[in-house]
């Protein structure tokens, strides 16, 4: 559990180092300031048996609206990334001012997939539990959320409202990697976790001889639970009419498939999704960021907040 500080009030105000925002940090027992309304609190996590990182971007009047409370927009990262991508490689700070909302930040470990790992962390209730459960306790977070992610964080998003329907009003992913069963995507997930010089087997199992436990943690194969969710999904076809940046380019292509096979499980299952599957495109930001402008629409919708 997130444990409180001892020797300090129960509110205690920093102001960011631009002195133009006040984050009202009740109880974090590590934060840090980063931005005018941007914070990096440290939680104690007994998921996963360590404190971990969730960065968070606070509405601009939360120091002096002590009464209000705020839905959530999740931000989920990818794979050999962690945190801070968000607002690394996007204006989110910037284009959440003057919107009443929080974005949480989670990070997910090195692989970035956001799951319960066989015998392993389980980033899952990490993310879905204990993150929420602070943001409510000392953040004045509502119970309405949407989730969206890059990569695996988009199967991460996916995966987590198709695992725990009505938790979320609004899903989207962005080149997610939607069906973790299909032709070559277990061998994906294999080399993304073993990049990180970890086990493979050690994610899910072996895809075979674990089949219900992949099954299980697919979103695909989950597709039923998203039934009443807003969706969107983007994916490109990568080298199929690129523009020569190979490695992003392959990547993509290779994720393509999967990302047909999610979308057409929920035509068959008739749960409307708003898809965007593009020729070329590749793996990066240079594209997530376009995704998220085009579905941030309907994520507004999920969060009751003024598009």
């Amino acid at each position: 559990m997130h444990r409180r500080t001892t020797g300090v009030s129960r509110r205690t105000v920093t102001k960011a180092a631009a002195g133009a925002g006040l984050a009202v940090l009740f109880g974090a027992r590590t934060a840090a300031a980063v931005g005018s309304r941007t914070v990096d609190v440290s939680v104690s996590s007994a998921a996963l048996g360590r404190s971990v990182p969730v960065r968070l971007i606070l509405p601009s009047g939360f120091g002096s609206q002590p009464t209000l409370t705020y839905p959530v927009l999740y931000l989920l990262h990818g794979a050999h990334d962690d945190y801070t991508s968000w607002t690394r490689e996007t204006d989110i700070e910037a284009f959440t001012e003057g919107r009443d909302l929080i974005v949480a930040m989670p990070d997910a470990g090195p692989t970035g997939i956001p799951t319960a790992w066989r015998g392993g962390p389980d980033y899952e209730t990490f993310q879905l539990k204990e993150v929420p459960a602070l943001l409510a306790r000392d953040y004045r977070a509502s119970g309405v959320r949407v989730v969206a992610g890059v990569s695996t964080g988009g199967y991460g998003a996916m995966a987590h409202a198709a695992r725990h329907p009505g938790m979320f009003t609004a899903a989207a992913s962005y080149s997610g990697i939607l069906d973790t069963m299909a032709p070559g995507v277990p061998t994906l997930m294999d080399a993304i976790v073993a990049r990180e010089n970890l086990v493979p087997t050690s994610l899910w199992g072996n895809p075979f001889l674990n089949l219900l436990t992949w099954r299980d943690f697919n979103p695909r194969s989950r597709a039923a639970g998203l039934r009443g969710t807003a969706l969107y999904v983007s994916s490109g076809s990568g080298l199929a009419g690129g523009t020569g940046d190979w490695l992003p380019e392959a990547l993509e292509s290779a994720l393509w498939p999967s990302a047909h096979s999610f979308t057409d499980t929920l035509a068959l299952q008739r749960i409307p999704v708003t898809t965007h599957l593009y020729a070329g495109g590749g793996h990066s930001w240079a594209y997530w960021k376009q995704e998220f402008t085009a579905s941030w629409p309907m994520l507004a919708r999920g969060l009751g907040v003024p598009q």
